[in-house]
C-alpha cells in the first residue's frame, strides 16, 4: 500500500510539473489508473491549447475590426462636425446630424472598450501595481468627471479632502488604470443620479486594504440584479432606456482584480448606490 500512495504522490508531482510519464504497462490496478490519468492529462493540454488559440484568434479579430473602423470613424466624426459648423441648416437637419454623431461616437467608444476588454483578457494589456498614495489618484479621476457632472449641476464631494492632502494613505496599485476603472464608477454615478444632486467619495483604510467608495443617490440597483451587473454588456430592466452598452463595471472590475484587489457594490432600489474599490495595502497582498 506504501508503495501505492507514493506513486500517487509521484503522478501528481510531475502532472503539476508538467512531465509525468507512464511507466511501464503490467495491467496491475495501479498500471491502468496511470493509463487514464494520462489521457486525462493529455485532454486537459489539448483543452487548455484550443482555448488559448480561441484567445488569441479572438484578440486578433477585435484588433482587426478597431483598426479597420477606426479611419471610417474618424471621417464620419468629423463630417457631422463640419455639418453643425455649416451656417443655415435646418433645424430638422441638425437635429439628424447630433443623432448620426451620437451613435458614431457609441459605436466609437464600444469598439474602445471591446479593445479594452480582450487585452486584459489575454493578458496583453499588463498592469504595473506599485505602492504610492492613493489621494492624487482619487484627485485625479474626480476631476475628470467634473465637467460631466457640471451639465447637470451635480457635485463631486470627496469627503475629508483636506486631511487627505496632508496625510498619505498608500496602496498598491497601477495609477493609470486604476484612475480609469474609479472614473467609471463615478461615469455611472452621474449618468443615474438626478439633476442638482451629489456624489460623495471617500478613502478608509483597513488593515489589509484601502477602500475607495462611490456612493450616490441615484435610481439604485434590484437586489437580484446585483450579481449580474458586473457582466460584459449586462444592463438592468431599469436602465435600458438610458444612454450606455453595460461595459464600464466590467472593465472596472477587472481592472481591479488584475492588481489584487475587488470591487464591490451595494444598493437597492431607489435607495442610491455604493462601489467600492479594494485596494491592497502591500505588495505581499497582490
Amino acid at each position: 500500500m506504501g508503495r501505492v500512495y507514493r506513486r500517487l504522490n509521484e503522478m501528481l508531482d510531475q502532472a503539476m510539473e508538467g512531465e509525468f510519464l507512464e511507466s511501464r504497462y503490467d495491467e496491475s490496478e495501479l498500471s491502468r489508473l496511470e493509463t487514464r490519468w494520462k489521457q486525462y492529462l493529455s485532454a486537459s493540454r489539448q483543452s487548455a491549447r484550443e482555448i488559448q488559440e480561441e484567445r488569441q484568434n479572438l484578440q486578433s479579430l477585435v484588433s482587426d475590426i478597431s483598426h479597420q473602423t477606426r479611419t471610417p470613424l474618424s471621417n464620419i466624426l468629423l463630417y457631422t462636425q463640419l455639418l453643425e459648423e455649416k451656417e443655415g441648416m435646418p433645424k430638422d437637419a441638425g437635429r439628424l446630424v447630433a443623432a448620426v454623431k451620437g451613435q458614431a461616437e457609441k459605436l466609437d467608444f464600444l469598439i474602445q472598450s471591446l479593445v479594452m476588454a480582450s487585452r486584459l483578457e489575454s493578458g496583453i494589456l499588463k498592469m504595473q501595481p506599485v505602492l504610492q498614495p492613493a489621494g492624487p489618484m482619487v484627485f485625479d479621476a474626480a476631476a475628470a468627471i467634473e465637467p460631466r457632472a457640471w451639465e447637470k449641476q451635480i457635485q463631486i464631494v470627496i469627503e475629508e479632502q483636506d486631511s487627505l492632502k496632508e496625510r498619505e494613505i498608500t496602496a498598491v496599485f497601477d495609477r493609470k488604470w486604476t484612475s480609469e476603472a474609479l472614473y467609471n464608477l463615478l461615469d455611472n454615478a452621474v449618468k443615474y443620479t438626478q439633476e442638482g444632486d451629489t456624489i460623495r467619495v471617500g478613502i478608509r483604510e483597513y488593515e489589509m486594504f484601502v477602500r475607495i467608495c462611490v456612493v450616490d443617490h441615484g435610481i439604485g440597483i434590484r437586489e437580484d440584479e446585483l450579481g449580474q451587473i458586473f457582466q460584459r454588456f449586462y444592463r438592468g430592466k431599469d436602465v435600458r432606456e438610458k444612454e450606455g452598452v453595460g461595459i464600464g463595471l466590467y472593465l472596472s472590475r477587472s481592472i481591479i482584480e488584475k492588481q489584487g484587489g475587488y470591487l464591490k457594490a451595494v444598493s437597492g432600489p431607489e435607495k442610491g448606490s455604493e462601489f467600492s474599490i479594494f485596494l491592497p495595502k502591500s505588495l505581499g497582498n497582490s
